[in-house]
């Protein structure tokens, strides 16, 4: 079920279990693939499910450059991991960084997504209002080199505050412990959030994939109108809401969340 796949770059640890259809998970900061147990244990049964650690994360290797954390990298990974598995085309289903991954590798790659479900992060081109932007703070936060030992000390004080409302913070800090890992999460927002590139007048084609954006009522980095704002970068733009749910819904209403994808992909 395991294993690692060469791609062209780093080596990429990836889980593949069942039969059919691919279905490609993309987990984002600060998680690894088994994120998606729960829906990996339901969607087996009538897809190929290939739920990778991204470049940086879990058992994936984890480059030093900043510059190699930037999305058209992870792009490629993903591309070159599904024709190493044999898959013209996928079903892709991001949450966080993920699906701001799933986003681009649409725009990317169109001919190789049959579906995208996004859940947490809406499409790049919504504007970030200032009350997003005071919910994602700590992305400001992050670019400076300082901060992983700020978020180190004094037994992860300051990273307990913020992964408070993850079902399993201590995980979470256990897997940022090793070596190069901290640093390597951190880089997705160095080399992808760095405020010059906000500065930047960004067009995107129209997203022609049908497109099922879900977001949480308690997700507390995230607003419900980056999401919904999506609706208008879409052809075919489906939108649900989950009452309840923090930020890592996949883990706080496994079956809402796995009967939405069904739902979309079926």
């Amino acid at each position: 079920m395991r294993r690692k796949v060469r791609v062209d770059g780093p080596e990429i640890a990836v889980a593949v279990t069942g039969e059919g259809p691919a279905v490609l998970l993309l987990h984002g900061f600060p998680d690894r693939a088994d994120l998606w147990r729960h829906q990996i244990e339901d969607l087996r049964s009538d897809f190929t499910v290939i739920a990778p650690d991204l470049r940086g994360f879990g058992d994936s290797e984890k480059p030093r450059d900043v510059d190699a954390y930037r999305m058209r990298r992870s792009v490629q990974d993903m591309l070159g991991l599904l024709d190493a598995l044999g898959f013209e085309r996928a079903h892709v289903v991001g949450h966080d960084w993920g699906a701001g991954l799933a986003w681009s590798l649409t725009h990317a790659a169109p001919d190789r997504v049959e579906r995208l479900v996004v859940l947490s992060v809406g499409h790049p081109g919504v504007p970030r209002t200032l009350a997003q932007r005071e919910k994602s703070w700590y992305t400001t936060y992050f670019q400076f080199d300082e901060a992983e030992a700020l978020l180190r000390r004094d037994d992860w004080a300051l990273l307990r505050q913020w992964v408070q409302t993850h079902p399993e913070p201590e995980r979470v800090i256990a897997d940022l412990t090793r070596p190069g890992a901290l640093t390597a999460g951190l880089h997705w927002y160095r080399a992808n959030h760095h405020p010059r590139l906000e500065l930047r007048e960004r067009t995107f084609p129209r997203v022609t994939t049908p497109v099922l954006g879900v977001w949480s009522s308690g997700d507390a980095y995230l607003l419900e109108e980056q999401m919904t704002g999506s609706e208008a970068f879409v052809d075919d733009w489906r939108y649900a809401r989950i009452e309840g749910a923090g930020h890592w819904m996949q883990l706080d209403a496994p079956i809402e969340v796995t009967a939405l994808i069904r739902s979309h992909l079926c």
